[in-house]
């Protein structure tokens, strides 16, 4: 027998061994209006999407017996949490989640290694990780707080939101996120904001070494500053300056100013102490 075969037999042992370790399993519970669930998995994705009626499905696959799943309900506050064995590992101690809440559930996820999906809720959410990678898809009317180390974390089409991104050193994208408070601190990560600040909300984008880009289209109204201490500021859009401000804009490190007509704007604050601020206006090629 050659030393080929021998690999490849190994290795189809390894694979076989790996997937008969697997396990499924199935939780099903039913919570009350404006139920709290709460997933806690030190190792693994989980994805939260919307259930039917009041119901709450959970849908765990393990990687190994080193691990467990556990379930405690209290009313309509669930928790879900895994239960790592003595010896587990990152990789034998990982789930993966597929959880089904009601739609006006209050969830909170946190994993290390992610990732971490949310869609179509509007219930308030909090997910956290270290290394975990956040998205969040077409959600309204919620308080969405997000923490991680260096994950990056995705937000499309969330609406009428209060919105919280804390990130060490990932890059954080909102692309069509409005709401009254859109509040995004970063360390070094960078930060993308395409859409159009919505109404009257207040948007707060901050990176001490990372650059910020906003991409606005044309009937955006805002009243807009930006800042750099020693980073390069842009500004791609004609802006009616304002008669009073209180800090002086500087050429290339700082403006201030009004977009669009409108009675009722949204206010921009952007500020980083090393990194670009671009401010510009959305064409075909940034769509």
């Amino acid at each position: 027998m050659s030393r080929r075969t021998i690999e490849l037999i190994a290795l189809g042992v390894i694979v076989v061994g790996t997937l008969a370790a697997q396990t499924h399993k199935e939780y099903r519970y039913n919570v009350g209006p404006k139920a709290r669930i709460s997933v806690n998995d030190p190792y693994g994705a989980i994805s939260v999407k919307p259930s039917t009626g009041n119901s709450v499905i959970v849908n765990a696959l393990l990687y190994s017996d080193k691990v467990e799943v556990d379930n405690t309900q209290t009313g309509s506050h669930l928790d879900v949490q895994s239960h790592l064995l003595a010896g587990a590992t990152a990789e034998t101690g990982r789930v993966d989640y597929d959880v089904f809440v009601p739609a006006d559930a209050t969830v909170t996820l946190h994993s290390s290694t992610g990732p971490l999906y949310a869609e179509k809720l509007h219930g308030d959410m909090t997910l956290e990780g270290s290394a975990a990678a956040v998205d969040i898809r077409d959600v309204s009317d919620a308080h969405v707080h997000v923490k991680t180390l260096n994950g990056a974390v995705t937000l499309t089409n969330v609406q009428d939101g209060h919105i919280e991104v804390d990130s060490l050193s990932g890059p954080v994208t909102l692309d069509a996120v409005t709401g009254p408070l859109v509040q995004v601190i970063s360390t070094s990560g960078k930060i993308i904001y395409a859409g159009d600040f919505g109404s009257s909300g207040e948007y707060r984008l901050t990176s001490h070494s990372g650059d910020i880009d906003a991409i606005v289209p044309e009937n955006t109204s805002a009243d807009v500053s930006a800042r750099s201490v020693k980073g390069e500021v842009r500004d791609d859009i004609p802006l009616q300056p304002k008669a009073h401000t209180w800090f002086t804009p500087t050429q290339g490190r700082a403006f201030m100013g009004t977009m669009g007509h409108a009675a009722v704007s949204s206010t921009v604050v952007l500020r980083s102490f090393s990194g670009k601020i671009h401010l510009r206006k959305r064409t075909a090629k940034s769509q």
